[in-house]
């Protein structure tokens, strides 16, 4: 098994920064055959740890992979602000009732039509090891000048930028 990483607290307010707009992840587990499957999952707030929650069925395939390999993967894409995470971490199945209640909302009755109630509800709480960050600040304004201006004088575009998080073992 790889080392484990940890965030510090700047590594998770960074990464808290960068994704806390975008509602969709693709959470990426291993299935009994060593495939990847990936699929998308409504987020809500990174606990102060960095610990990220989902809610899923507990009878559901990701909870079967999981249960034979913790590692998984969260990524984020917001192609309107030019904001994209990729996040490394293990995941556990988790049934508490109280935690349920704590992040449910009336969004999730789409996927979760029986309430928060429903016995078969589970969470999943993801601890995030390691990641990178790729962004480009000022958004699509300074992406549509950097373009253009590559196309009239052959100049790349180096605004962009690319970080990696908890890379290193502590």
């Amino acid at each position: 098994m790889q080392a484990q990483h940890t965030l510090n607290a700047v590594e998770l307010e960074k990464l808290r920064d960068k994704i806390k707009d975008i509602r969709i992840a693709m959470l990426t587990t291993m299935e009994a055959d060593g495939d990847f499957h990936t699929r998308p999952m409504a987020t809500h707030e990174m606990d102060h740890d960095g610990t990220m929650w989902f809610f899923t069925y507990d009878h559901s395939n990701k909870v079967e992979e999981i249960k034979q390999h913790q590692q998984v993967s969260v990524a984020f894409s917001d192609p309107g602000s030019e904001v994209y995470v990729s996040t490394t971490g293990t995941a556990q199945v988790v049934k508490d009732q109280a935690k349920i209640n704590d992040l449910w909302s009336d969004f999730l009755k789409t996927w979760f039509p029986n309430g928060k109630e429903d016995p078969s509800i589970a969470l999943l709480k993801v601890t995030i090891h390691a990641g990178e960050f790729w962004d480009r600040p000022g958004g699509k304004m300074v992406k549509l000048f950097e373009m253009a201006k590559g196309a009239l004088t052959g100049a790349t575009d180096k605004t962009g930028r690319n970080e990696k998080f908890g890379d290193e073992p502590r």
